[in-house]
């Protein structure tokens, strides 16, 4: 411990508000870790050490004055019969239960974000963090002690390096520093610092792209009723023309039924607000071991369209249909079954893999006269910049890589 001659000034007056608020033999120390120490003493032995979680800060010590007066004033209450670490429990309730509404404060942010943050935005990328916020902190839950406390188990069911991450980690951020700077609740509320670990990864997942065998075992697996069918179709459009769930809501027929198009419009991620373009579709058609298998897709949709029928199944709102895909896959038991084998093969499985399935094929299946398709021309078709796409589909453009190197056992001679 430094001498007092050189102390800063803030840990003098730190250490002298506590000595005057609080009974003889409570110390003040820094602790670990940006934490703060205290110890009491009594009769020359420490009776109480407790480490407490306030950063040893100027900036912070008034803060930390108010939980250690609390503290003290319980165990002054119990004729210092209880012990001090559950004198700071005790502290810490009535600081975090009695005196901050979670609930009011997350609604005081809503209306306080009104004017910037849309309505759908705040339903996908606010609330399921205010849910587990919400959750962490209420009746019969061990409430977390600080905002890095809170953050890490909010943000908990989220994998690190993940856009969805990135934009929870943003809401709740934002939130607490409203609540510190706006709402007096104490600076340990604050959020942590970013680090490298929050930083969204440029590393794709490796997407499992489906094959046609494991498409029809799926899709024969649906049920033969209004639902199904319309699920069905949904996921046949996905699989033959490389759409996203979100496209699933915009596609449509023009030309007089001649060309199938999508209106969705999304986000390059580069230069704000530049969105994709709407795109004609191209069919890629799921073989079976006869062939190509014609669905008729682009016709059933410009027959529905002409009779004001909806083919397609409940979407939800802008936003929400990968979740419902996800949610009406999770459900099917082929689905289950297609998964494990693909987790043998340390791969991912998820509504995407129909998409997955459609570059893989464009890049690997050749055409009628044998040649293959040009990089660009298969990024065009999926809506993709050729950047965009060599990033994530790059693993599927080299053919019979396999020949080019020792695979084919003809070619090893046995050793002898």
């Amino acid at each position: 411990m430094p001498k007092k001659s050189d102390q800063p000034s803030w840990v003098k007056e730190f250490r002298k508000s506590v000595k005057a608020s609080c009974p003889k033999g409570w110390l003040v120390m820094p602790g670990r870790k940006e934490s703060m120490r205290v110890q009491v003493w009594k009769n020359k032995s420490i009776i109480g050490d407790v480490t407490i979680p306030y950063a040893w800060k100027e900036s912070v010590w008034p803060d930390a004055l108010l939980r250690i007066r609390s503290a003290a004033k319980a165990y002054e209450e119990s004729n210092q019969k209880l012990e001090i670490k559950t004198c700071f429990n005790i502290a810490h309730t009535v600081s975090s239960e009695n005196e901050i509404n979670w609930k009011q404060s997350i609604e005081d942010y809503r209306e306080f974000k009104k004017d910037l943050v849309k309505d759908s935005t705040w339903r996908s990328k606010y609330d399921p963090v205010f849910k587990n916020v919400l959750k962490a902190t209420g009746k019969g839950s061990r409430t977390p002690l600080n905002g890095p406390a809170l953050c890490k188990v909010a943000l908990k069911q989220w994998q690190q390096g993940t856009p969805q991450r990135r934009h929870m980690r943003l809401a709740l951020f934002g939130f607490l520093r409203f609540c510190v700077q706006e709402k007096q609740f104490e600076s340990t509320w604050l959020p942590p610092a970013v680090t490298d670990k929050d930083l969204v990864t440029t590393k794709k997942r490796i997407g499992y792209p489906l094959t046609d065998s494991q498409i029809l075992r799926l899709l024969d697996s649906f049920p033969e009723d209004e639902t199904g069918n319309k699920w069905r179709f949904g996921f046949q459009c996905m699989a033959v023309y490389g759409l996203r769930p979100e496209d699933l809501r915009y596609i449509h027929t023009r030309n007089g039924g001649q060309e199938m198009w999508t209106n969705y419009e999304k986000s390059k991620g580069g230069k704000k607000g530049e969105k994709t373009e709407p795109r004609r579709l191209y069919p890629l058609l799921v073989h079976d071991i006869e062939g190509p298998i014609s669905w008729h897709l682009k016709e059933q949709l410009y027959l529905c369209e002409q009779e004001g029928r909806n083919l397609l199944p409940n979407l939800g709102k802008a936003g929400e249909a990968g979740d419902r895909c996800k949610n009406y896959l999770a459900r099917r038991q082929a689905w289950g079954a297609i998964k494990e084998e693909v987790a043998r093969e340390k791969q991912e499985l998820t509504p995407y893999s129909f998409r997955h399935r459609y570059a893989y094929y464009g890049h690997n299946r050749p055409k009628a006269d044998g040649s293959y398709r040009a990089p660009k021309q298969v990024a065009d078709a999926m809506g993709h910049t050729l950047d965009t796409h060599l990033l994530s589909y790059s693993r599927f453009q080299t053919k019979d890589l396999a020949s080019a190197f020792d695979e084919t056992t003809l070619l090893v001679k046995t050793a002898t």
